[in-house]
C-alpha cells in the first residue's frame, strides 16, 4: 500500500464546471473533499464563459409553464446527436442518464441554497428537430455579489462580461439604438450599477456568477481548495486509482483518495501539439479557454489505459481578432453574422453555409469547407447598415472603428463590392454574384441555399427589430466591408470515455476503479453536436454529480 502525505475521501482535479457540484454532493454526505487547481484562480473556463447549463425538463421550465418531458428531450437528442459507433461518449445509455440526472442535479443544488433561474427565451440550436424546444432549456445563475466571497473574492476567475447585467439583459443591450426595450435595459443596468456601488456591492454575471455561487457554497460546506498545485501523476494500486501526486508548497505531495479521484481538468485547447495531432488546421491562438487547458490529465489517464474518443471535436466559437488583441486572454467572438446585411464567404468569394447556425456548427462548416476551398480565414462581408446597427469584434455599433484596423488590413472598406473584392483577392464578378444571389433571397424572404432564418434560433440570433425576417437583410448600402473570421473555440470536446456512472473506461469497456471524469476532459455526451446553449457546462455539472453519487454508493 502507498504511503500518503495526506488523505481525503474524494479528490477533484481541476476547479471547472462540475468540480464544486461533486464536492457539494460529497460534503452533504459528510465526506472530506479536496479540489486541486493548477492555476492561481478558481472556476476554470466555466467562470470565463456564459455560465449556461443545458438541462432538459428543468424545474424553471415547469415554473414558467414551458412544456418539457424526458421523452421530448430524448427524442431531441436522438435526432441531433444520434447513435454512432465512433461517439462512445454519446451512447444512448449516457444520453438517457443525462436527461434523467440533470433535473436531479439542479434540485440538489437548489437544496444547497444555490440561486438559479432560466433565460426566458433561448431556443435550442436545432429547435426544428423532433423534441426541440423553442423557449429553450437553459439554466443560469442569478447575479452574484462577489464581495460575499470575502477573502476568496480575488481567487475567482473573472468573466469576459464586466457589466452588472444578467445574461438576458446583456443579450438585449446591443439593441439600444433600435428599440425602447434596449434603452430600458440600458437604464436598468445603469441604475443597478450606481446603487450597487453606493451599497458596496460588486455583481458578477454569467460564468462568474455561476462559479462564484458554487465557490461560496463549497467554502461554506467545508470543501478544501488548493491552487497553484498541478497534478503530475495518478497513483494506481492493484489497478485502482487511489490518489494523486500534486505540488504543494513547491514540493510533490502524495494525496490519497478513499472513495476516488474525479478529473475535471479541461481539455487540450492550449496544447498545440495535441491540436496538430487531433484537430489539424486549428490553433491554440484562437481559443478562449483558461490558460490551464493543456491536456496533461487526459494524457495521464491514457497512460493508465483510458480509452479516448471524439478528440477531433471542439466547441467552435467563430472569432475575429483585431490587431493588438492576439495575446489577450479573451478574444472577440463574432455572433453578429446571424444579423441582417452580412454573409460569410470563403477565399474564392463563395458563400457556403447558414451563417446563423450554432457556433460549433459554424466552425465545423468552416473547417470542412477548408478541405475543398481555402476558407480559414473566411471573410465576413457586410455593408454600412450592418456596421451602423450591430457590434463588431467587441466594439459598439457605429462606423467609427480604430484606425489601426484599417491601416493593418484587419478591416477592409470600399465604396463598391468590386473594389472590396480586389482588397481581399477575390474575383470581383464572383463576389458580386454571391451578394446578388443572397440579396435575391432577401427579396423573396427565403434563403434557398442554406435556409437561414427558417429556424426560431436563427431569428433569435438575428435582429428582432428587423422585419420580415430578423436574420435576412440585403447587402446593398455602401461603403462595404470585409473582416477575417477564424474557427476559434471555447474548449475541445473529446477526451476519455466514461460510462453512465462517469467512471473512466478502458479500451475493453471495463472501468478503471476509483477514477471518474467529467467536463471536457471526457468525450462529450453530446457527441459531435451542440444541442443548445450550455451543452458543455451542463454535462460537466451533471456528470460531476453522478460521479459523486456513484462513489458514495461504493461505501460499505
Amino acid at each position: 500500500m502507498s504511503e500518503f502525505d495526506e488523505t481525503y475521501d474524494f479528490v477533484v482535479v481541476g476547479s471547472g464546471g462540475g468540480s464544486m457540484c461533486s464536492a457539494l454532493a460529497m460534503r452533504a454526505a459528510g465526506k472530506s473533499v479536496l479540489i486541486i487547481e493548477k492555476t492561481a484562480l478558481i472556476g476554470g473556463t466555466t467562470a470565463r464563459s456564459g455560465g449556461v447549463m443545458w438541462i432538459p425538463n428543468n424545474p424553471f421550465m415547469a415554473r414558467d409553464g414551458v412544456e418539457d418531458t424526458p421523452e421530448k428531450a430524448t427524442a431531441y437528442l436522438d435526432s441531433v446527436v444520434g447513435d454512432h459507433n465512433d461517439t462512445p461518449g454519446a451512447s444512448r445509455a449516457r444520453r438517457q442518464t443525462y436527461v434523467a440526472e440533470g433535473p436531479k442535479m439542479i434540485d440538489f443544488l437548489l437544496g444547497q441554497g444555490l440561486k438559479f433561474t432560466r433565460v426566458p427565451y433561448w431556443p435550442d440550436y436545432n429547435d426544428e428537430r423532433p423534441g426541440g424546444s423553442e423557449p429553450g432549456r437553459t439554466v443560469v445563475a442569478e447575479l452574484f455579489d462577489v464581495n460575499d466571497l470575502g477573502p476568496w473574492k480575488d481567487r475567482l476567475r473573472p468573466n469576459f462580461l464586466t457589466l452588472f447585467a444578467t445574461l438576458d439583459e446583456a443579450l438585449k443591450l446591443p439593441t439600444f439604438k433600435q428599440s425602447w426595450a434596449g434603452k430600458k435595459v440600458m437604464l436598468k443596468v445603469g441604475l443597478r450599477t450606481v446603487f450597487a456601488k453606493l451599497r458596496g456591492k460588486h455583481y458578477v454575471t454569467a460564468g462568474a456568477a455561476l462559479q462564484g455561487r458554487m465557490l461560496h457554497a463549497a467554502v461554506k460546506a467545508g470543501v478544501e481548495f488548493r491552487t497553484e498545485a498541478p497534478v503530475s501523476e495518478l497513483i494506481v494500486e492493484d489497478g485502482a486509482v487511489t490518489g494523486v501526486v500534486s505540488e504543494k508548497n513547491g514540493a510533490p505531495s502524495r494525496v490519497g483518495a478513499r472513495l476516488g479521484v474525479l478529473v475535471n481538468a479541461g481539455g487540450f485547447a492550449h496544447n498545440q501539439a495535441m491540436r496538430d495531432q487531433y484537430q489539424p488546421g486549428t490553433s491554440a491562438k484562437w481559443t478562449n479557454t483558461a490558460e490551464g487547458d493543456t491536456g496533461e490529465m487526459i494524457l495521464e489517464m491514457m497512460r493508465h489505459g483510458a480509452a479516448i474518443a471524439q478528440m477531433e471535436e471542439m466547441v467552435g466559437n467563430q472569432m475575429s481578432i483585431p490587431p493588438g488583441q492576439e495575446n489577450d486572454p479573451v478574444k472577440p467572438v463574432v455572433q453578429g453574422m446571424a444579423a441582417p446585411h452580412a454573409i460569410v464567404v470563403d477565399q474564392s468569394g463563395v458563400r457556403y453555409m447558414n451563417e446563423a447556425g450554432s457556433y460549433m456548427t459554424f466552425c465545423k462548416n468552416m473547417l470542412l469547407r477548408n478541405r475543398e476551398v481555402p476558407a480559414v480565414p473566411s471573410w465576413e462581408i457586410f455593408d454600412t447598415q450592418y456596421i451602423t446597427k450591430y457590434m463588431l469584434a467587441g466594439t459598439m455599433p457605429g462606423a467609427s472603428k480604430p484606425s489601426r484596423w484599417f491601416k493593418e488590413g484587419f478591416l477592409k472598406k470600399a465604396d463598391t463590392l468590386e473594389a472590396l473584392a480586389s482588397l481581399i483577392n477575390v474575383a470581383p464578378a464572383t463576389l458580386r454574384g454571391t451578394v446578388d444571389r443572397f440579396n435575391g433571397f432577401v427579396m423573396k424572404n427565403h434563403d434557398d441555399d442554406f435556409q437561414r432564418g427558417d429556424r426560431a434560433y436563427d431569428r433569435w440570433l438575428g435582429d428582432a427589430y428587423h422585419q420580415p425576417n430578423p436574420s435576412l437583410g440585403a447587402i446593398d448600402k455602401g461603403p462595404f466591408y470585409a473582416m477575417p473570421v477564424v474557427p476559434g473555440d471555447v474548449g475541445t470536446y473529446g477526451g476519455v470515455v466514461t460510462d453512465i456512472h462517469a467512471r473512466v473506461l478502458k479500451e475493453d469497456g471495463t472501468a478503471i476503479p476509483g477514477l471518474y471524469a467529467t467536463g471536457v476532459s471526457t468525450a462529450s455526451v453530446m457527441g459531435r453536436s451542440y444541442p443548445g446553449a450550455g451543452a458543455s457546462v451542463g454535462p460537466s455539472f451533471v456528470w460531476g454529480f453522478v460521479a459523486a453519487k456513484h462513489a458514495l454508493a461504493t461505501v460499505v
